[in-house]
Parts: C-alpha cells; structure tokens; sequence
C-alpha cells in the first residue's frame, strides 16, 4: 500500500506513520519539518496555511490518504480537492466532538451533529473537525472514511494529560484522586486507532465510525493506580467525592486531566456507542499496557512531554492539591 500522511510527524499522525512502517507500506509524511518524520518514511515539506503551500503534492499517486488536520477546514478542502484524482481512500482523523453536545448516552454514529462548512477558517474545534469532515465528503464521497475519534491516550501524546498524571504519581506523596474509583472512562490507545486506521483503509471501509474503547473498558479508579504502580508506587491516592472537588472549583478535564463527574457531560464523552468500529476490527490492549507504555516513552524524554502549542497545559498546581488535601 503506498500511504501519504497530511501531518505524520506527532502522536496519531506518527503512530499511523510507525505502524504503517512495520507493514511494509510506502509511506510518505507531508509536513512543515518542525520535527523529524519517522524512520523509514519519505518526507515532503509544505505549509497547507500559505499560498502554495501543497506545492510538493502536486505531483504523486497514492492508494491511501491520512490526515489529522484540527483547524481551519478549508485547508482540509484545498488538500482534498488537490489529490481527489490521484488518491483512492482519505481517511480523516476527526473527534466525536463533532456531536452537538449533549449527546445522549449510548447514541452511535448517526447522532445530531454541529453546524459547520468546508469554507470556514478559524472556528471552534468540534465546527473545525466537522467542517472538515465535510470537505472530505465532498471531493470523495464514498471514498472517506471519517474516523471519529473519542479521547486519545498513549505514548506520544502532546496533549499533556496521561503524561501529568505520570509525572504527578511520580512525585509520591498524597495526590487528589478524583472519584468515584468506579466511574467509567472511554479512551483509545493510539497504537490502535492507527491500526484500526491501517486496516479499514485496506479493506475499502468508508463512512463514520466512532472510535474509542468500548464503555465499560477501564475506569479512573484502574488508570491511577495503575500509573501510581509504574511509577514507583510511593503515591498515595486520596479519593475524593466528586461534589467536594467542584465545590472547590477545581476543573475537571482541564486541572484534573481525563476526569469528569458523573452526570451529562461525562456521560456525553465517556458513553459512546462503538458496536460499529468493534464490528470491523476494533482492538483496544488493556489500560495497564497503555500507561506502562506511556511511561517508558516519558522516561525517555526525561520525564517532559512534548506540548502542543495550540492547546492549553492541563493540570493542577502543587500549592491548590496541598491546600485542597488539608482542608
């Protein structure tokens, strides 16, 4: 299979590059060379914002196309337009922020979607990733496949979340651990979206498919203590009631990464129907392989993730979680 990743440099754009790899795929990343492709790949340079920017695209065929772009859509248009004629599948890493919220537990992908245009510039990300999704139906119609993924966890991650909990455990002492132990959280490995990925696109899937690991999967409970145990074990985790923590106005997601209260959010995000993606090949590896994993690859940065500069630092500062420990 000869592969072009629009990106292919960073977290699920590079699993899909490494993963593409150890099949024996040509694969091609088209980046703006901020950081080293991986190994094994070719490299075309370009800015998909600037005029000219898909000057290196012009010329080449492919069998599949895979692109993670979060911002304006009409950048995913100019590039769908530009290789509809020379690419037989593209796939578009999309995020079930494309739901209008509230999405009721349990509703799959046919579900009310945002308001959006393949036209738009800089808009919100669920409108980003929707409109986006909209430029691709529209050079490929049934030759998209829209991959719709839900949180997105594993080495690699420059979002900050799964590394701030490592790095937290890793520090020992008491730590705010958000409860109940029990609640249910839906995530996918990264590892096996861009499996998942590879295959579907082999096989000639198209259409939308939520991609997250089955409800019921993992919990908060089983995430920390597995991270307090890869870390070294010197964390104690204090779980705390849920009400206590936002009559606090400490944030969920954001200051407490990955956790959200029960309730109609939570349910929204960590409820979602997947019958369909496990239906064509969903694998997801338990949730202990998926923090171990991330916490070699951290150690191997020296314990600092990479940050995307797009988006927020997530986490709680140590002074709030001491204060808020001691009552």
């Amino acid at each position: 299979m000869r592969l072009l990743i629009l990106g292919g440099t960073e977290f699920v754009g590079r699993s899909v590059a490494e993963a593409a790899v150890a099949r024996d795929w040509e694969v091609t990343v088209f980046h703006r060379g901020r950081h080293a492709p991986p190994e094994g790949v070719t490299a075309l340079h370009g800015d998909r914002t600037r005029e000219d920017g898909l000057a290196a695209l012009a010329e080449g065929e492919w069998d599949v196309v895979v692109d993670t772009w979060s911002a304006a859509p009409r950048v995913v248009r100019d590039a769908a337009r530009l290789l509809a004629d020379r690419v037989g599948r593209y796939v578009y890493v999309s995020s079930g922020s494309v739901y209008r919220h509230p999405v009721p537990a349990g509703l799959g992908e046919d579900a009310p979607l945002v308001d959006a245009s393949p036209d738009d510039g800089d808009v919100d990300y669920a409108a980003a990733k929707r409109g986006a999704e909209l430029a691709v139906l529209d050079a490929f119609g049934e030759r998209a496949l829209l991959a719709r993924a839900g949180l997105v966890l594993g080495p690699g991650e420059n979002i900050g979340r799964l590394p701030w909990w490592l790095g937290r455990l890793a520090r020992g002492g008491a730590v705010l651990a958000p409860g109940p132990r029990d609640l249910h959280i839906q995530y996918i490995d990264t590892r096996d979206l861009a499996a998942w990925i590879l295959d579907a696109a082999e096989s000639g899937l198209g259409g939308a498919y939520n991609l997250v690991g089955p409800p019921g999967h993992t919990t908060i409970g089983e995430l920390l203590e597995a991270c307090a145990r890869v870390t070294g074990g010197t964390a104690e985790l204090r779980w705390t009631a849920p009400e206590k923590i936002v009559a606090a106005g400490i944030e969920p997601w954001s200051q407490l990464p990955i956790w959200l209260p029960p309730g109609e959010l939570h349910d929204s995000i960590f409820q979602r129907e997947v019958s369909k993606a496990l239906a064509a090949g969903l694998r997801c590896r338990p949730v202990a392989e998926t923090v171990a994993d991330t916490w070699e690859w951290l150690r191997g940065l020296g314990g600092v993730a990479p940050q995307r500069p797009d988006r927020p630092r997530v986490g709680l500062d140590p002074e709030t979680e001491a204060r808020f420990l001691r009552g």
